[in-house]
């Protein structure tokens, strides 16, 4: 049985966060409990997240699901929280990530524009994919950064993007078992230069890290959990939803491809806004050497890795292309989160960082 005087405090890699609701909270005071004594922690955990997903209404905007499925999706990735290792296989918490699991793909392929399906061809998934991801709609949050960010707004982003990018490679690395042939020896090929080729500190996520630092930041993983809005973790959850489960490797085939397409442009002008401000090589090497990465990354992700995996297995096609537009909007979505609060002068943050000051924000 549960015994209150058993329950020691949730211990974080990164510095502590709160939960946002019913439901992560008993998860949190779940991981906190010796795993054979949990029982009553986990029936109250089973029992709010059920609630919660029959009364939510915008699952990708509900923060209490959304930082829930960040923390039980931290127990197999590590650098979340803290506990005991068994967690990870947990029958309770697989059982409720596979419940928020459903809804949230079901809510995405509801609200996610499915491209018209090209031929199974490498050639014509890959022509597809570039046409895809050459429509820019609405305002550029990269041009608003080259051009206008303040030093606090640039703060503000490298915050957001801590969450994918010192993890980076890493959602879409679960794939690798999941391919064979073409496809795997492509996705290796691309992976290999994410992980630095073989040398840690040219690893993107280390190189990320040292940017965070330029600018006064916590480059520990999760240090900002608190601070980014759902939308935020829902970007990261999607990948690891898609890369997590043997059926959804089409999608996060596609979702690389979208990502890589969509890189090397806002990283040049991501990094000329940090120049603009007068950082130096040391803050502007990670968005400098994705200009150049990702130019070749994209031929690779287009064809050998999506094209290719169509070609083997054409019952992927339509996942591919789902994959690649979900990347697109809901990327999509947080950038406009941002941007739209910035324009109004606000901190994108749920918690603004220590310091914030409204004057920044203009």
């Amino acid at each position: 049985m549960y015994s209150p005087e058993l329950v020691r405090p949730v211990r974080f890699i990164a510095p502590p966060f709160t939960d946002r609701g019913q439901v992560s909270r008993h998860l949190l005071h779940a991981l906190a409990t010796p795993v054979a004594l949990a029982d009553d922690e986990l029936e109250s955990f089973q029992a709010a997240l059920a609630s919660a997903l029959a009364s939510t209404t915008d699952i990708v905007r509900d923060d209490d699901l959304q930082l829930t499925l960040f923390v039980l999706y931290g127990l197999a990735y590590g650098s979340v929280v803290d506990c005991d290792e068994r967690w990870e296989w947990n029958t309770a918490l697989i059982a409720g990530r596979a419940s928020i699991e459903s809804h949230f793909e079901e809510h995405l392929r509801a609200v996610v524009p499915q491209p018209e399906l090209p031929a199974s061809t490498a050639e014509a998934v890959a022509a597809a994919l570039f046409e895809l991801t050459s429509h820019e709609t609405g305002p550029s949050l990269a041009r608003f950064l080259a051009k206008k960010a303040t030093v606090e707004q640039l703060r503000e982003f490298l915050v957001q993007r801590s969450i994918y990018t010192l993890k980076e490679a890493d959602p879409h690395s679960w794939a690798i078992p999941r391919l064979t042939g073409r496809p795997k020896a492509a996705l290796v090929e691309i992976q290999a230069d994410e992980y630095g080729g073989g040398r840690p500190e040219r690893m993107h996520a280390a190189i990320f890290a040292r940017t965070m630092r330029g600018l006064g930041l916590d480059s520990r993983y999760a240090a900002y959990v608190d601070n980014v809005p759902a939308v935020t973790l829902a970007s990261m959850n999607m990948m690891s939803m898609f890369g997590l489960n043997r059926r959804l490797r089409g999608a996060i085939v596609g979702h690389l491809a979208a990502f890589e397409m969509t890189s090397s442009i806002p990283n040049r002008h991501y990094g000329n806004g940090f120049r603009r401000l007068d950082f130096g090589p040391d803050v502007t090497l990670y968005f400098d050497e994705h200009v150049e990465a990702d130019a070749v990354h994209e031929q690779i992700a287009g064809r050998d890795l999506a094209g290719a995996l169509a070609e083997d297995q054409p019952t992927l096609l339509a996942d591919i292309m789902f994959g690649a537009s979900a990347c697109l909007t809901v990327d999509g979505w947080a950038s406009e989160t941002i941007l739209e609060a910035w324009t109004s002068h606000r901190s994108s943050l749920r918690v603004p960082l220590q310091g914030f000051s409204e004057t920044g924000m203009r």
